[in-house]
């Protein structure tokens, strides 16, 4: 399985990167699927160095119709007007 995948957005909270968030492009070459994956590793500090971490893969219509507009929003929007010749 090929994968070609392209950062959306990376998010880093705490003054060590106690919480940390991507967002992926992400097409598979081999079932021909596109989908945006959330990946998110954080660490509470406060509960005696618990930490949970993850991923997520989220259709680009329903990521695309989240709440609120994100720096990765604009990019994939951005990369689907180029895709299609749209220049703005």
């Amino acid at each position: 399985m090929a994968l070609l995948i392209r950062e959306l957005q990376r998010s880093t909270k705490g003054a060590v990167a106690s919480e940390e968030d991507w967002w992926r492009l992400v097409f598979n070459t081999d079932t021909k699927r596109r989908y945006v994956e959330h990946a998110w590793r954080h660490s509470e500090a406060r509960e005696a160095g618990r930490s949970g971490q993850g991923t997520e893969q989220i259709e680009i219509p329903d990521y695309l119709t989240q709440a609120g507009q994100t720096a990765g929003h604009r990019e994939l929007w951005r990369l689907i007007q180029a895709l299609f010749g749209e220049a703005h």
